[in-house]
């Protein structure tokens, strides 16, 4: 009896050893991955793709089974990060709470949020209120984390207690430190979208997709987070292969920018395109307007590209909005003794206003005077891109 209790206690009802352990614990992790970047982040919180009913109560239960998150207190945080990016409103920006704070104890920080009744009320619309989240997922929720505890140790005896805290440890260290952190202080950028949200991986695997911060940010109602061609999104691979069997259904994926010939002037669908992607817009102004103009002249001046810091020619493209008081100084003089980049500057500054503008009509107004002007500036870049931007259109892209 006492060898039985012994080697249950050693090896749980399974006896699995390592490698069945690890397959294990790769399964239960990605599940929880899954739960959190399809149902709660893509489906709950940007309704970007819908679910079957069955697959949204599996996902709903696993969330509680293995995080304890309900699931209003996730949408409405994250909502209100999107509503308030980089900003001292924004639940966990690591531009207001230090890097360390965010990646070290953001879960700190989300059940500070979670505990604003504003917050809650504001951004937790939508959310499921049936009698299992009253009565089971809202009031329990610790219940979930206690029971997966048990199933573990039941499995796999001593070592499922390990296993059961790498479980908990997986979101808080994962999407709570290495997204919310990392992914807005790390990476490269496709869009120089108006927070620090960057693209940790190209391939996004091992957090569901979520590498792909950055073009999250830009389009965040799409079900896809991949947006380049070298890009790949394994919970975009998830949702195609549910939506394939019926059980899922996508509702928005982001359109893609596009070219028509022969518009001499910007036109309405010019308009729609260019706020559609004004990211994509004012990126490509600041590598095919911006740098040009800077390289032309630095080389004027007989001074190499390289001798600007890197964080003064990306503070080109906000006007140095992340640069502290003495580096705004610096980007003001590196502009004021150069025509031609001065130049490019003010007209960046008056289209990123027009696209601020809240009458139609006005705002294609003034983006009909802004091309006209760019197209007689005499900078080549400038009328070259003044060119491109009246053609824009976009290619709504196929969800089916």
């Amino acid at each position: 009896m006492l060898s039985t209790l012994l080697s249950w206690l050693d090896t749980g009802i399974t006896g699995a050893g390592i490698g069945a352990m690890a397959l294990y614990l790769l399964v239960v992790t990605q599940l929880t991955i899954f739960s959190v970047t399809l149902y709660l982040h893509r489906s709950q919180a940007h309704r970007g793709v819908d679910f079957h009913p069955v697959l949204n109560h599996f996902f709903r239960f696993w969330v509680w089974l293995t995080t304890a998150m309900r699931t209003r207190e996730w949408v409405a945080i994250h909502r209100k990060h999107h509503a308030h990016c980089e900003t001292e409103d924004d639940p966990h920006s690591p531009q207001f709470h230090g890097i360390g704070t965010v990646v070290l104890r953001g879960v700190e920080l989300y059940r500070d949020a979670s505990r604003n009744d504003q917050t809650m009320e504001k951004y937790g619309r939508g959310c499921p209120d049936d009698w299992l989240e009253r009565h089971v997922y809202t009031p329990h929720n610790n219940v979930g984390p206690t029971l997966m505890l048990f199933v573990n140790f039941a499995l796999f005896g001593v070592a499922g207690i390990a296993l059961w805290a790498i479980q908990m440890l997986w979101i808080p260290v994962w999407a709570a430190g290495v997204v919310n952190g990392l992914g807005h202080w790390w990476g490269y950028r496709n869009f120089e979208t108006a927070d620090t949200a960057t693209n940790l991986s190209p391939w996004g695997v091992w957090i569901g997709g979520e590498e792909l911060h950055n073009n999250h940010h830009t389009f965040p109602s799409s079900a896809k987070f991949a947006l380049r061609r070298w890009e790949f999104d394994i919970g975009w691979a998830a949702i195609r292969g549910l939506q394939a069997v019926g059980l899922a259904r996508v509702l928005r994926v982001a359109p893609s920018l596009d070219q028509r010939p022969n518009i001499t002037i910007p036109d309405t669908e010019t308009l729609k395109a260019v706020l559609t992607h004004r990211y994509q817009v004012m990126t490509d102004y600041y590598r095919g307007v911006m740098i040009p103009a800077l390289k032309e002249e630095m080389h004027a001046a007989g001074v190499s590209l390289r001798a600007i810091p890197r964080r003064l020619r990306k503070g080109l493209l906000d006007g140095g909005r992340w640069l502290d008081e003495a580096g705004r100084e610096k980007l003001d003089a590196l502009v004021a003794h150069r025509p031609t980049l001065s130049t490019v500057v003010e007209y960046r500054k008056r289209l990123n206003e027009i696209m601020e503008t809240r009458c139609t009509e006005t705002m294609l107004q003034r983006l009909r005077e802004w091309v006209r002007e760019a197209e007689t500036s005499g900078i080549q870049a400038l009328e070259a891109f003044s060119a491109r931007l009246r053609s824009y259109a976009l290619t709504p892209a196929r969800v089916a």
